[in-house]
């Protein structure tokens, strides 16, 4: 006898406005993926008409265009410039505003309510970078309370990868292409003969209040959740890129004066590309900033990157003045000195430095050029 799961569901296809009323309903601004600027980037949606339903992307190093397909598919794409760190994780964040009263100063409140969001269409690996900023940002000695305010009233919709792009490396790094945790919903999108539709899998209490504002949806059955298993694993075999993980770290600590990075500085343009699409990059600068009356002061915290000199500047300069020093400090941090900090690396795999950088450099063509040099030792 067939058994059915009930906590996985089937949604039409021609439902999905219905799934998105019922976000709405349950009080979420819904944030997803949409066309703009030539390019597939995260915005406010009402309804399908807003996704990019006929559209897919074409990417490889330094190469990024979206396209015109047949397809009925509404997410039929792989990651854009943009991740979910910038509804998290502020790019500008107004820390405190005062203003003067005569002989001293006031602090003027901010309102700073946070209103329940939705993330539709989180990718696995942008699931797991999610995860990454939450052991940052709420897991540590320090909790950040901006970050924390937005996490608590974010729900999140992964949607699995049903198609590998040809800089994604998530297998490599075990974050996708299917998420198994870390969501309050996933969905599958399945194109099965003449059928449409979503698997839905529900991964909180939270998603089964929200699932329960919907009509009544059929449960999955054993052959749905079979078509969603082999769907994951042709896209996993299909993945573009790949990297050797093992002793990684031990790599890059090993190579750390290589002449690999004078050579890979003669290329790069230091300009911060890959540090501000990456989903879990988190270095940030403050500035205070005056009125021309010099009656208000705001202080401000503001993304940041390595890649800047004046990131790592004291008195008497940068400790990383050259292209070549502050190349290897970003990537030896995200794939070792990470694991040192937070017992895991802090690359998910996603593939845009590789795609967003303007010269090409691919990471993972840089490690097993240390691994080949390694060998050859």
């Amino acid at each position: 006898m067939e058994t059915k799961n009930q906590k996985q569901r089937i949604l039409p296809a021609g439902e999905f406005n219905v799934f998105l009323k019922a976000l709405h309903e349950a009080g979420y601004e819904t944030i997803g993926p949409t066309l703009q600027d030539r390019a597939i980037v995260y915005d406010k949606i009402s309804s399908t008409s807003d996704l990019p339903v006929g559209w897919s992307d074409e990417q490889s190093a330094g190469f990024y265009r979206v396209y015109r397909t047949e397809s009925p598919l509404l997410f039929d794409y792989n990651v854009g410039p943009h991740s979910w760190k910038k509804y998290l994780h502020l790019p500008n964040l107004l820390l405190w505003k005062a203003k003067t009263n005569g002989g001293g100063f006031s602090f003027i409140e901010d309102d700073k309510s946070v209103g329940k969001q939705a993330f539709l269409g989180v990718r696995a690996c942008e699931v797991a970078a999610i995860r990454k900023q939450d052991k940052i940002f709420l897991e540590s000695e320090f909790i950040d309370s901006a970050y924390k305010k937005r996490r608590e009233n974010t729900f999140i919709i992964a949607v699995n990868c049903t198609k590998a792009g040809a800089n994604c490396f998530c297998t490599s790094m075990n974050t996708g292409p299917y998420a198994h945790s870390g969501f309050d919903l996933a969905l599958t999108e399945i194109i099965d003969g003449n059928r449409h539709f979503f698997f839905v899998e529900i991964g909180s209490a939270t998603a089964e209040i929200v699932m329960n504002k919907m009509p009544e949806l059929e449960l999955a059955s054993r052959h749905d959740s079979t078509l969603v298993q082999n769907n994951m694993r042709e896209v996993s075999y299909a993945m573009g890129k790949s990297i050797e993980t093992t002793d990684i770290q031990r790599l890059f600590y090993d190579n750390y004066d290589s002449n690999i990075w004078e050579e890979i500085a003669n290329r790069c343009m230091n300009c911060a590309n890959c540090t501000m699409v990456c989903p879990t990059c988190f270095c940030t600068t403050v500035e205070d900033v005056t009125n021309l009356t010099g009656t208000e002061a705001e202080r401000w915290r503001r993304w940041d990157s390595c890649f800047t000199m004046d990131f790592s500047y004291i008195h008497g300069g940068s400790v990383r003045p050259s292209g070549s020093n502050r190349f290897r400090h970003w990537i030896t941090h995200k794939f070792a000195t990470w694991h040192d900090q937070f017992d895991e690396s802090g690359c998910v795999g996603c593939g845009r430095c590789i795609t967003w950088c303007p010269v090409g450099i691919d990471v993972t063509k840089e490690i097993k050029s240390l691994q080949k040099s390694k060998a050859t030792v």
